[in-house]
């Protein structure tokens, strides 16, 4: 009879070790929304998945190598792979909750005996293992797992967030650096220009046909235009230091090869996925639902510590006095519930339940403010679109009005403040299309990192190809 209620007693409990309090969490519901915004004149594959590494739309063989470079030396992506892998030791730990402790203990003295007809003193001994279990009746071990586990996810959805976020700023960088080069070569070319047009007036000067005062217009012109190299000098050696900190390499240990605006081609057809699919695929939006969990989790915690909790423990120990020793073993079940905490536990599972609150909010905050960046991007590559034609037929007008006034000039049908003018205007025409081009460009880079850039799976290729390099 003993042994059929001490069975049943062990089942029950066994019953009861299913139950887990809490919330189970969900996953968020996909947005209703099916597109970002109304645009004109867009040519984006709408609806579709991104394939491949997002940078090589660029066709740029030089920017591959760089952002591979990047990938594998930098220090931010390295930080956030161990931040990784202490978050899954936490979860290894949180798990050992789940099974029996074993412990081995062993104690040693002497002893004095006061009870006897004499004093005695003994040397007195005991060692032996002790096993407890805890039943986890209501699941907060179970909770507390879920709850380091979702914070391995939150930490797996980092690094994709820091891989986008390499990947996007190396391209905007070798962007930057093209486009400086390609300002400085426009600047130069104009400084080319007035001193022609100087050389041209110092002669007309000796001939009679001008005074001092062109010569000086010409000589002040020169000087105002050489003022424009020493800014774009520092903007392309600035774009070149931080790509070499992007790779993990200080700006003297590696240089990064110069660019060209030529080496790169604006993406014609770019994939966009429906705002349902973007809450799946972009980190930060993963890393709030992540967060939700986490917090989801924490409400399980505080909920079953409102209830009892039940330990079983056994021990097995040889133990001595004297000169005389025995075999001493133990069996027990402990329970322990809450009776009166001045509302602690209750307290504390109402913030944790605020805390789930405040994180759903940032979830919903996050996924509105993913798509009004994606719609802000899409529009404005449409207005950039626009505003390259517009650029274009700035600089071809400018192009034509300066040549019409120098060859007016030349035959003395025009002043030199004209020609100087019409040069004003064919300058800020050319470096405006080179900065309307790179805008175009970084405008690209910044859709794709507003989609997620493909990043989802990064850090399991980047772990597959670890345990590879190790086989090998």
């Amino acid at each position: 009879m003993n042994a059929s209620l001490h069975f049943t007693s062990l089942a029950l409990l066994a019953m009861l070790s299913a139950c887990t309090v809490g919330p189970d969490f969900q996953r968020p519901a996909p947005s209703p929304s099916q597109h970002y915004d109304q645009a004109a004149e867009q040519h984006f594959a709408m609806g579709e998945q991104l394939k491949g590494d997002w940078w090589s739309a660029f066709r740029s063989p030089k920017l591959d190598q760089v952002v591979r470079r990047a990938i594998d030396g930098n220090l931010e992506l390295s930080a956030a792979d161990a931040t990784l892998r202490q978050a899954a030791a936490s979860v290894a730990a949180a798990e050992g909750a789940l099974y029996p402790q074993v412990d081995f203990a062993a104690a040693g003295g002497r002893q004095r005996t006061h009870n006897g007809a004499e004093p005695s003193v003994a040397n007195v001994y005991a060692i032996g293992p002790r096993v407890a279990f805890d039943l986890d009746v209501f699941g907060g071990n179970q909770r507390a797992v879920e709850q380091q586990q979702a914070l391995v996810d939150l930490q797996k959805h980092r690094y994709e967030a820091a891989y986008l976020t390499l990947t996007g700023e190396v391209a905007s960088q070798a962007l930057l650096l093209a486009s400086a080069n390609a300002q400085i070569q426009a600047v130069q070319t104009l400084l080319a220009n007035d001193g022609k047009n100087l050389d041209l007036v110092r002669s007309a000067q000796v001939s009679g046909a001008t005074t001092q005062v062109d010569v000086s217009l010409a000589e002040t012109r020169l000087a105002q235009d050489r003022t424009l190299l020493p800014p774009l000098a520092q903007q392309r050696d600035a774009a070149r230091h931080s790509l070499s900190l992007l790779a993990g390499k200080g700006p003297a240990d590696w240089i990064a090869p110069d660019f060209s605006l030529d080496e790169f081609a604006l993406p014609s057809n770019i994939p966009v996925s429906l705002p349902s699919a973007l809450a799946r695929s972009r980190p930060d939006i993963l890393q709030a639902e992540a967060e939700l969990h986490l917090a989801s989790a924490a409400v399980g915690v505080a909920t079953a510590h409102l209830y009892p909790q039940v330990v079983l423990s056994a021990s097995l120990m040889q133990a001595a006095s004297g000169n005389g020793g025995a075999a001493l073993w133990g069996f027990a079940a402990g329970l322990t519930a809450p009776v009166f905490n001045g509302g602690t536990l209750k307290a504390e599972r109402q913030g944790a339940v605020e805390g789930y609150n405040a994180s759903l909010a940032r979830y919903q905050q996050t996924v509105l403010e993913a798509f009004g960046q994606v719609a802000d991007t899409l529009q404005a590559l449409n207005h950039g679109a626009e505003h390259s034609q517009a650029q274009n037929d700035a600089l071809r007008a400018a192009d034509t009005s300066l040549r019409l006034n120098r060859q007016a000039y030349a035959q003395g049908e025009t002043s030199l403040l004209q020609v100087l003018e019409a040069e004003r205007a064919y300058q800020q025409a050319l470096l405006g299309q080179i900065q309307v081009k790179t805008a175009r460009y970084l405008d690209s880079v910044r859709l794709f990192v507003a989609l997620g850039g493909n990043s989802a799976g990064v850090l399991d290729q980047a772990v597959a190809l670890r345990r590879t390099s190790k086989t090998l």
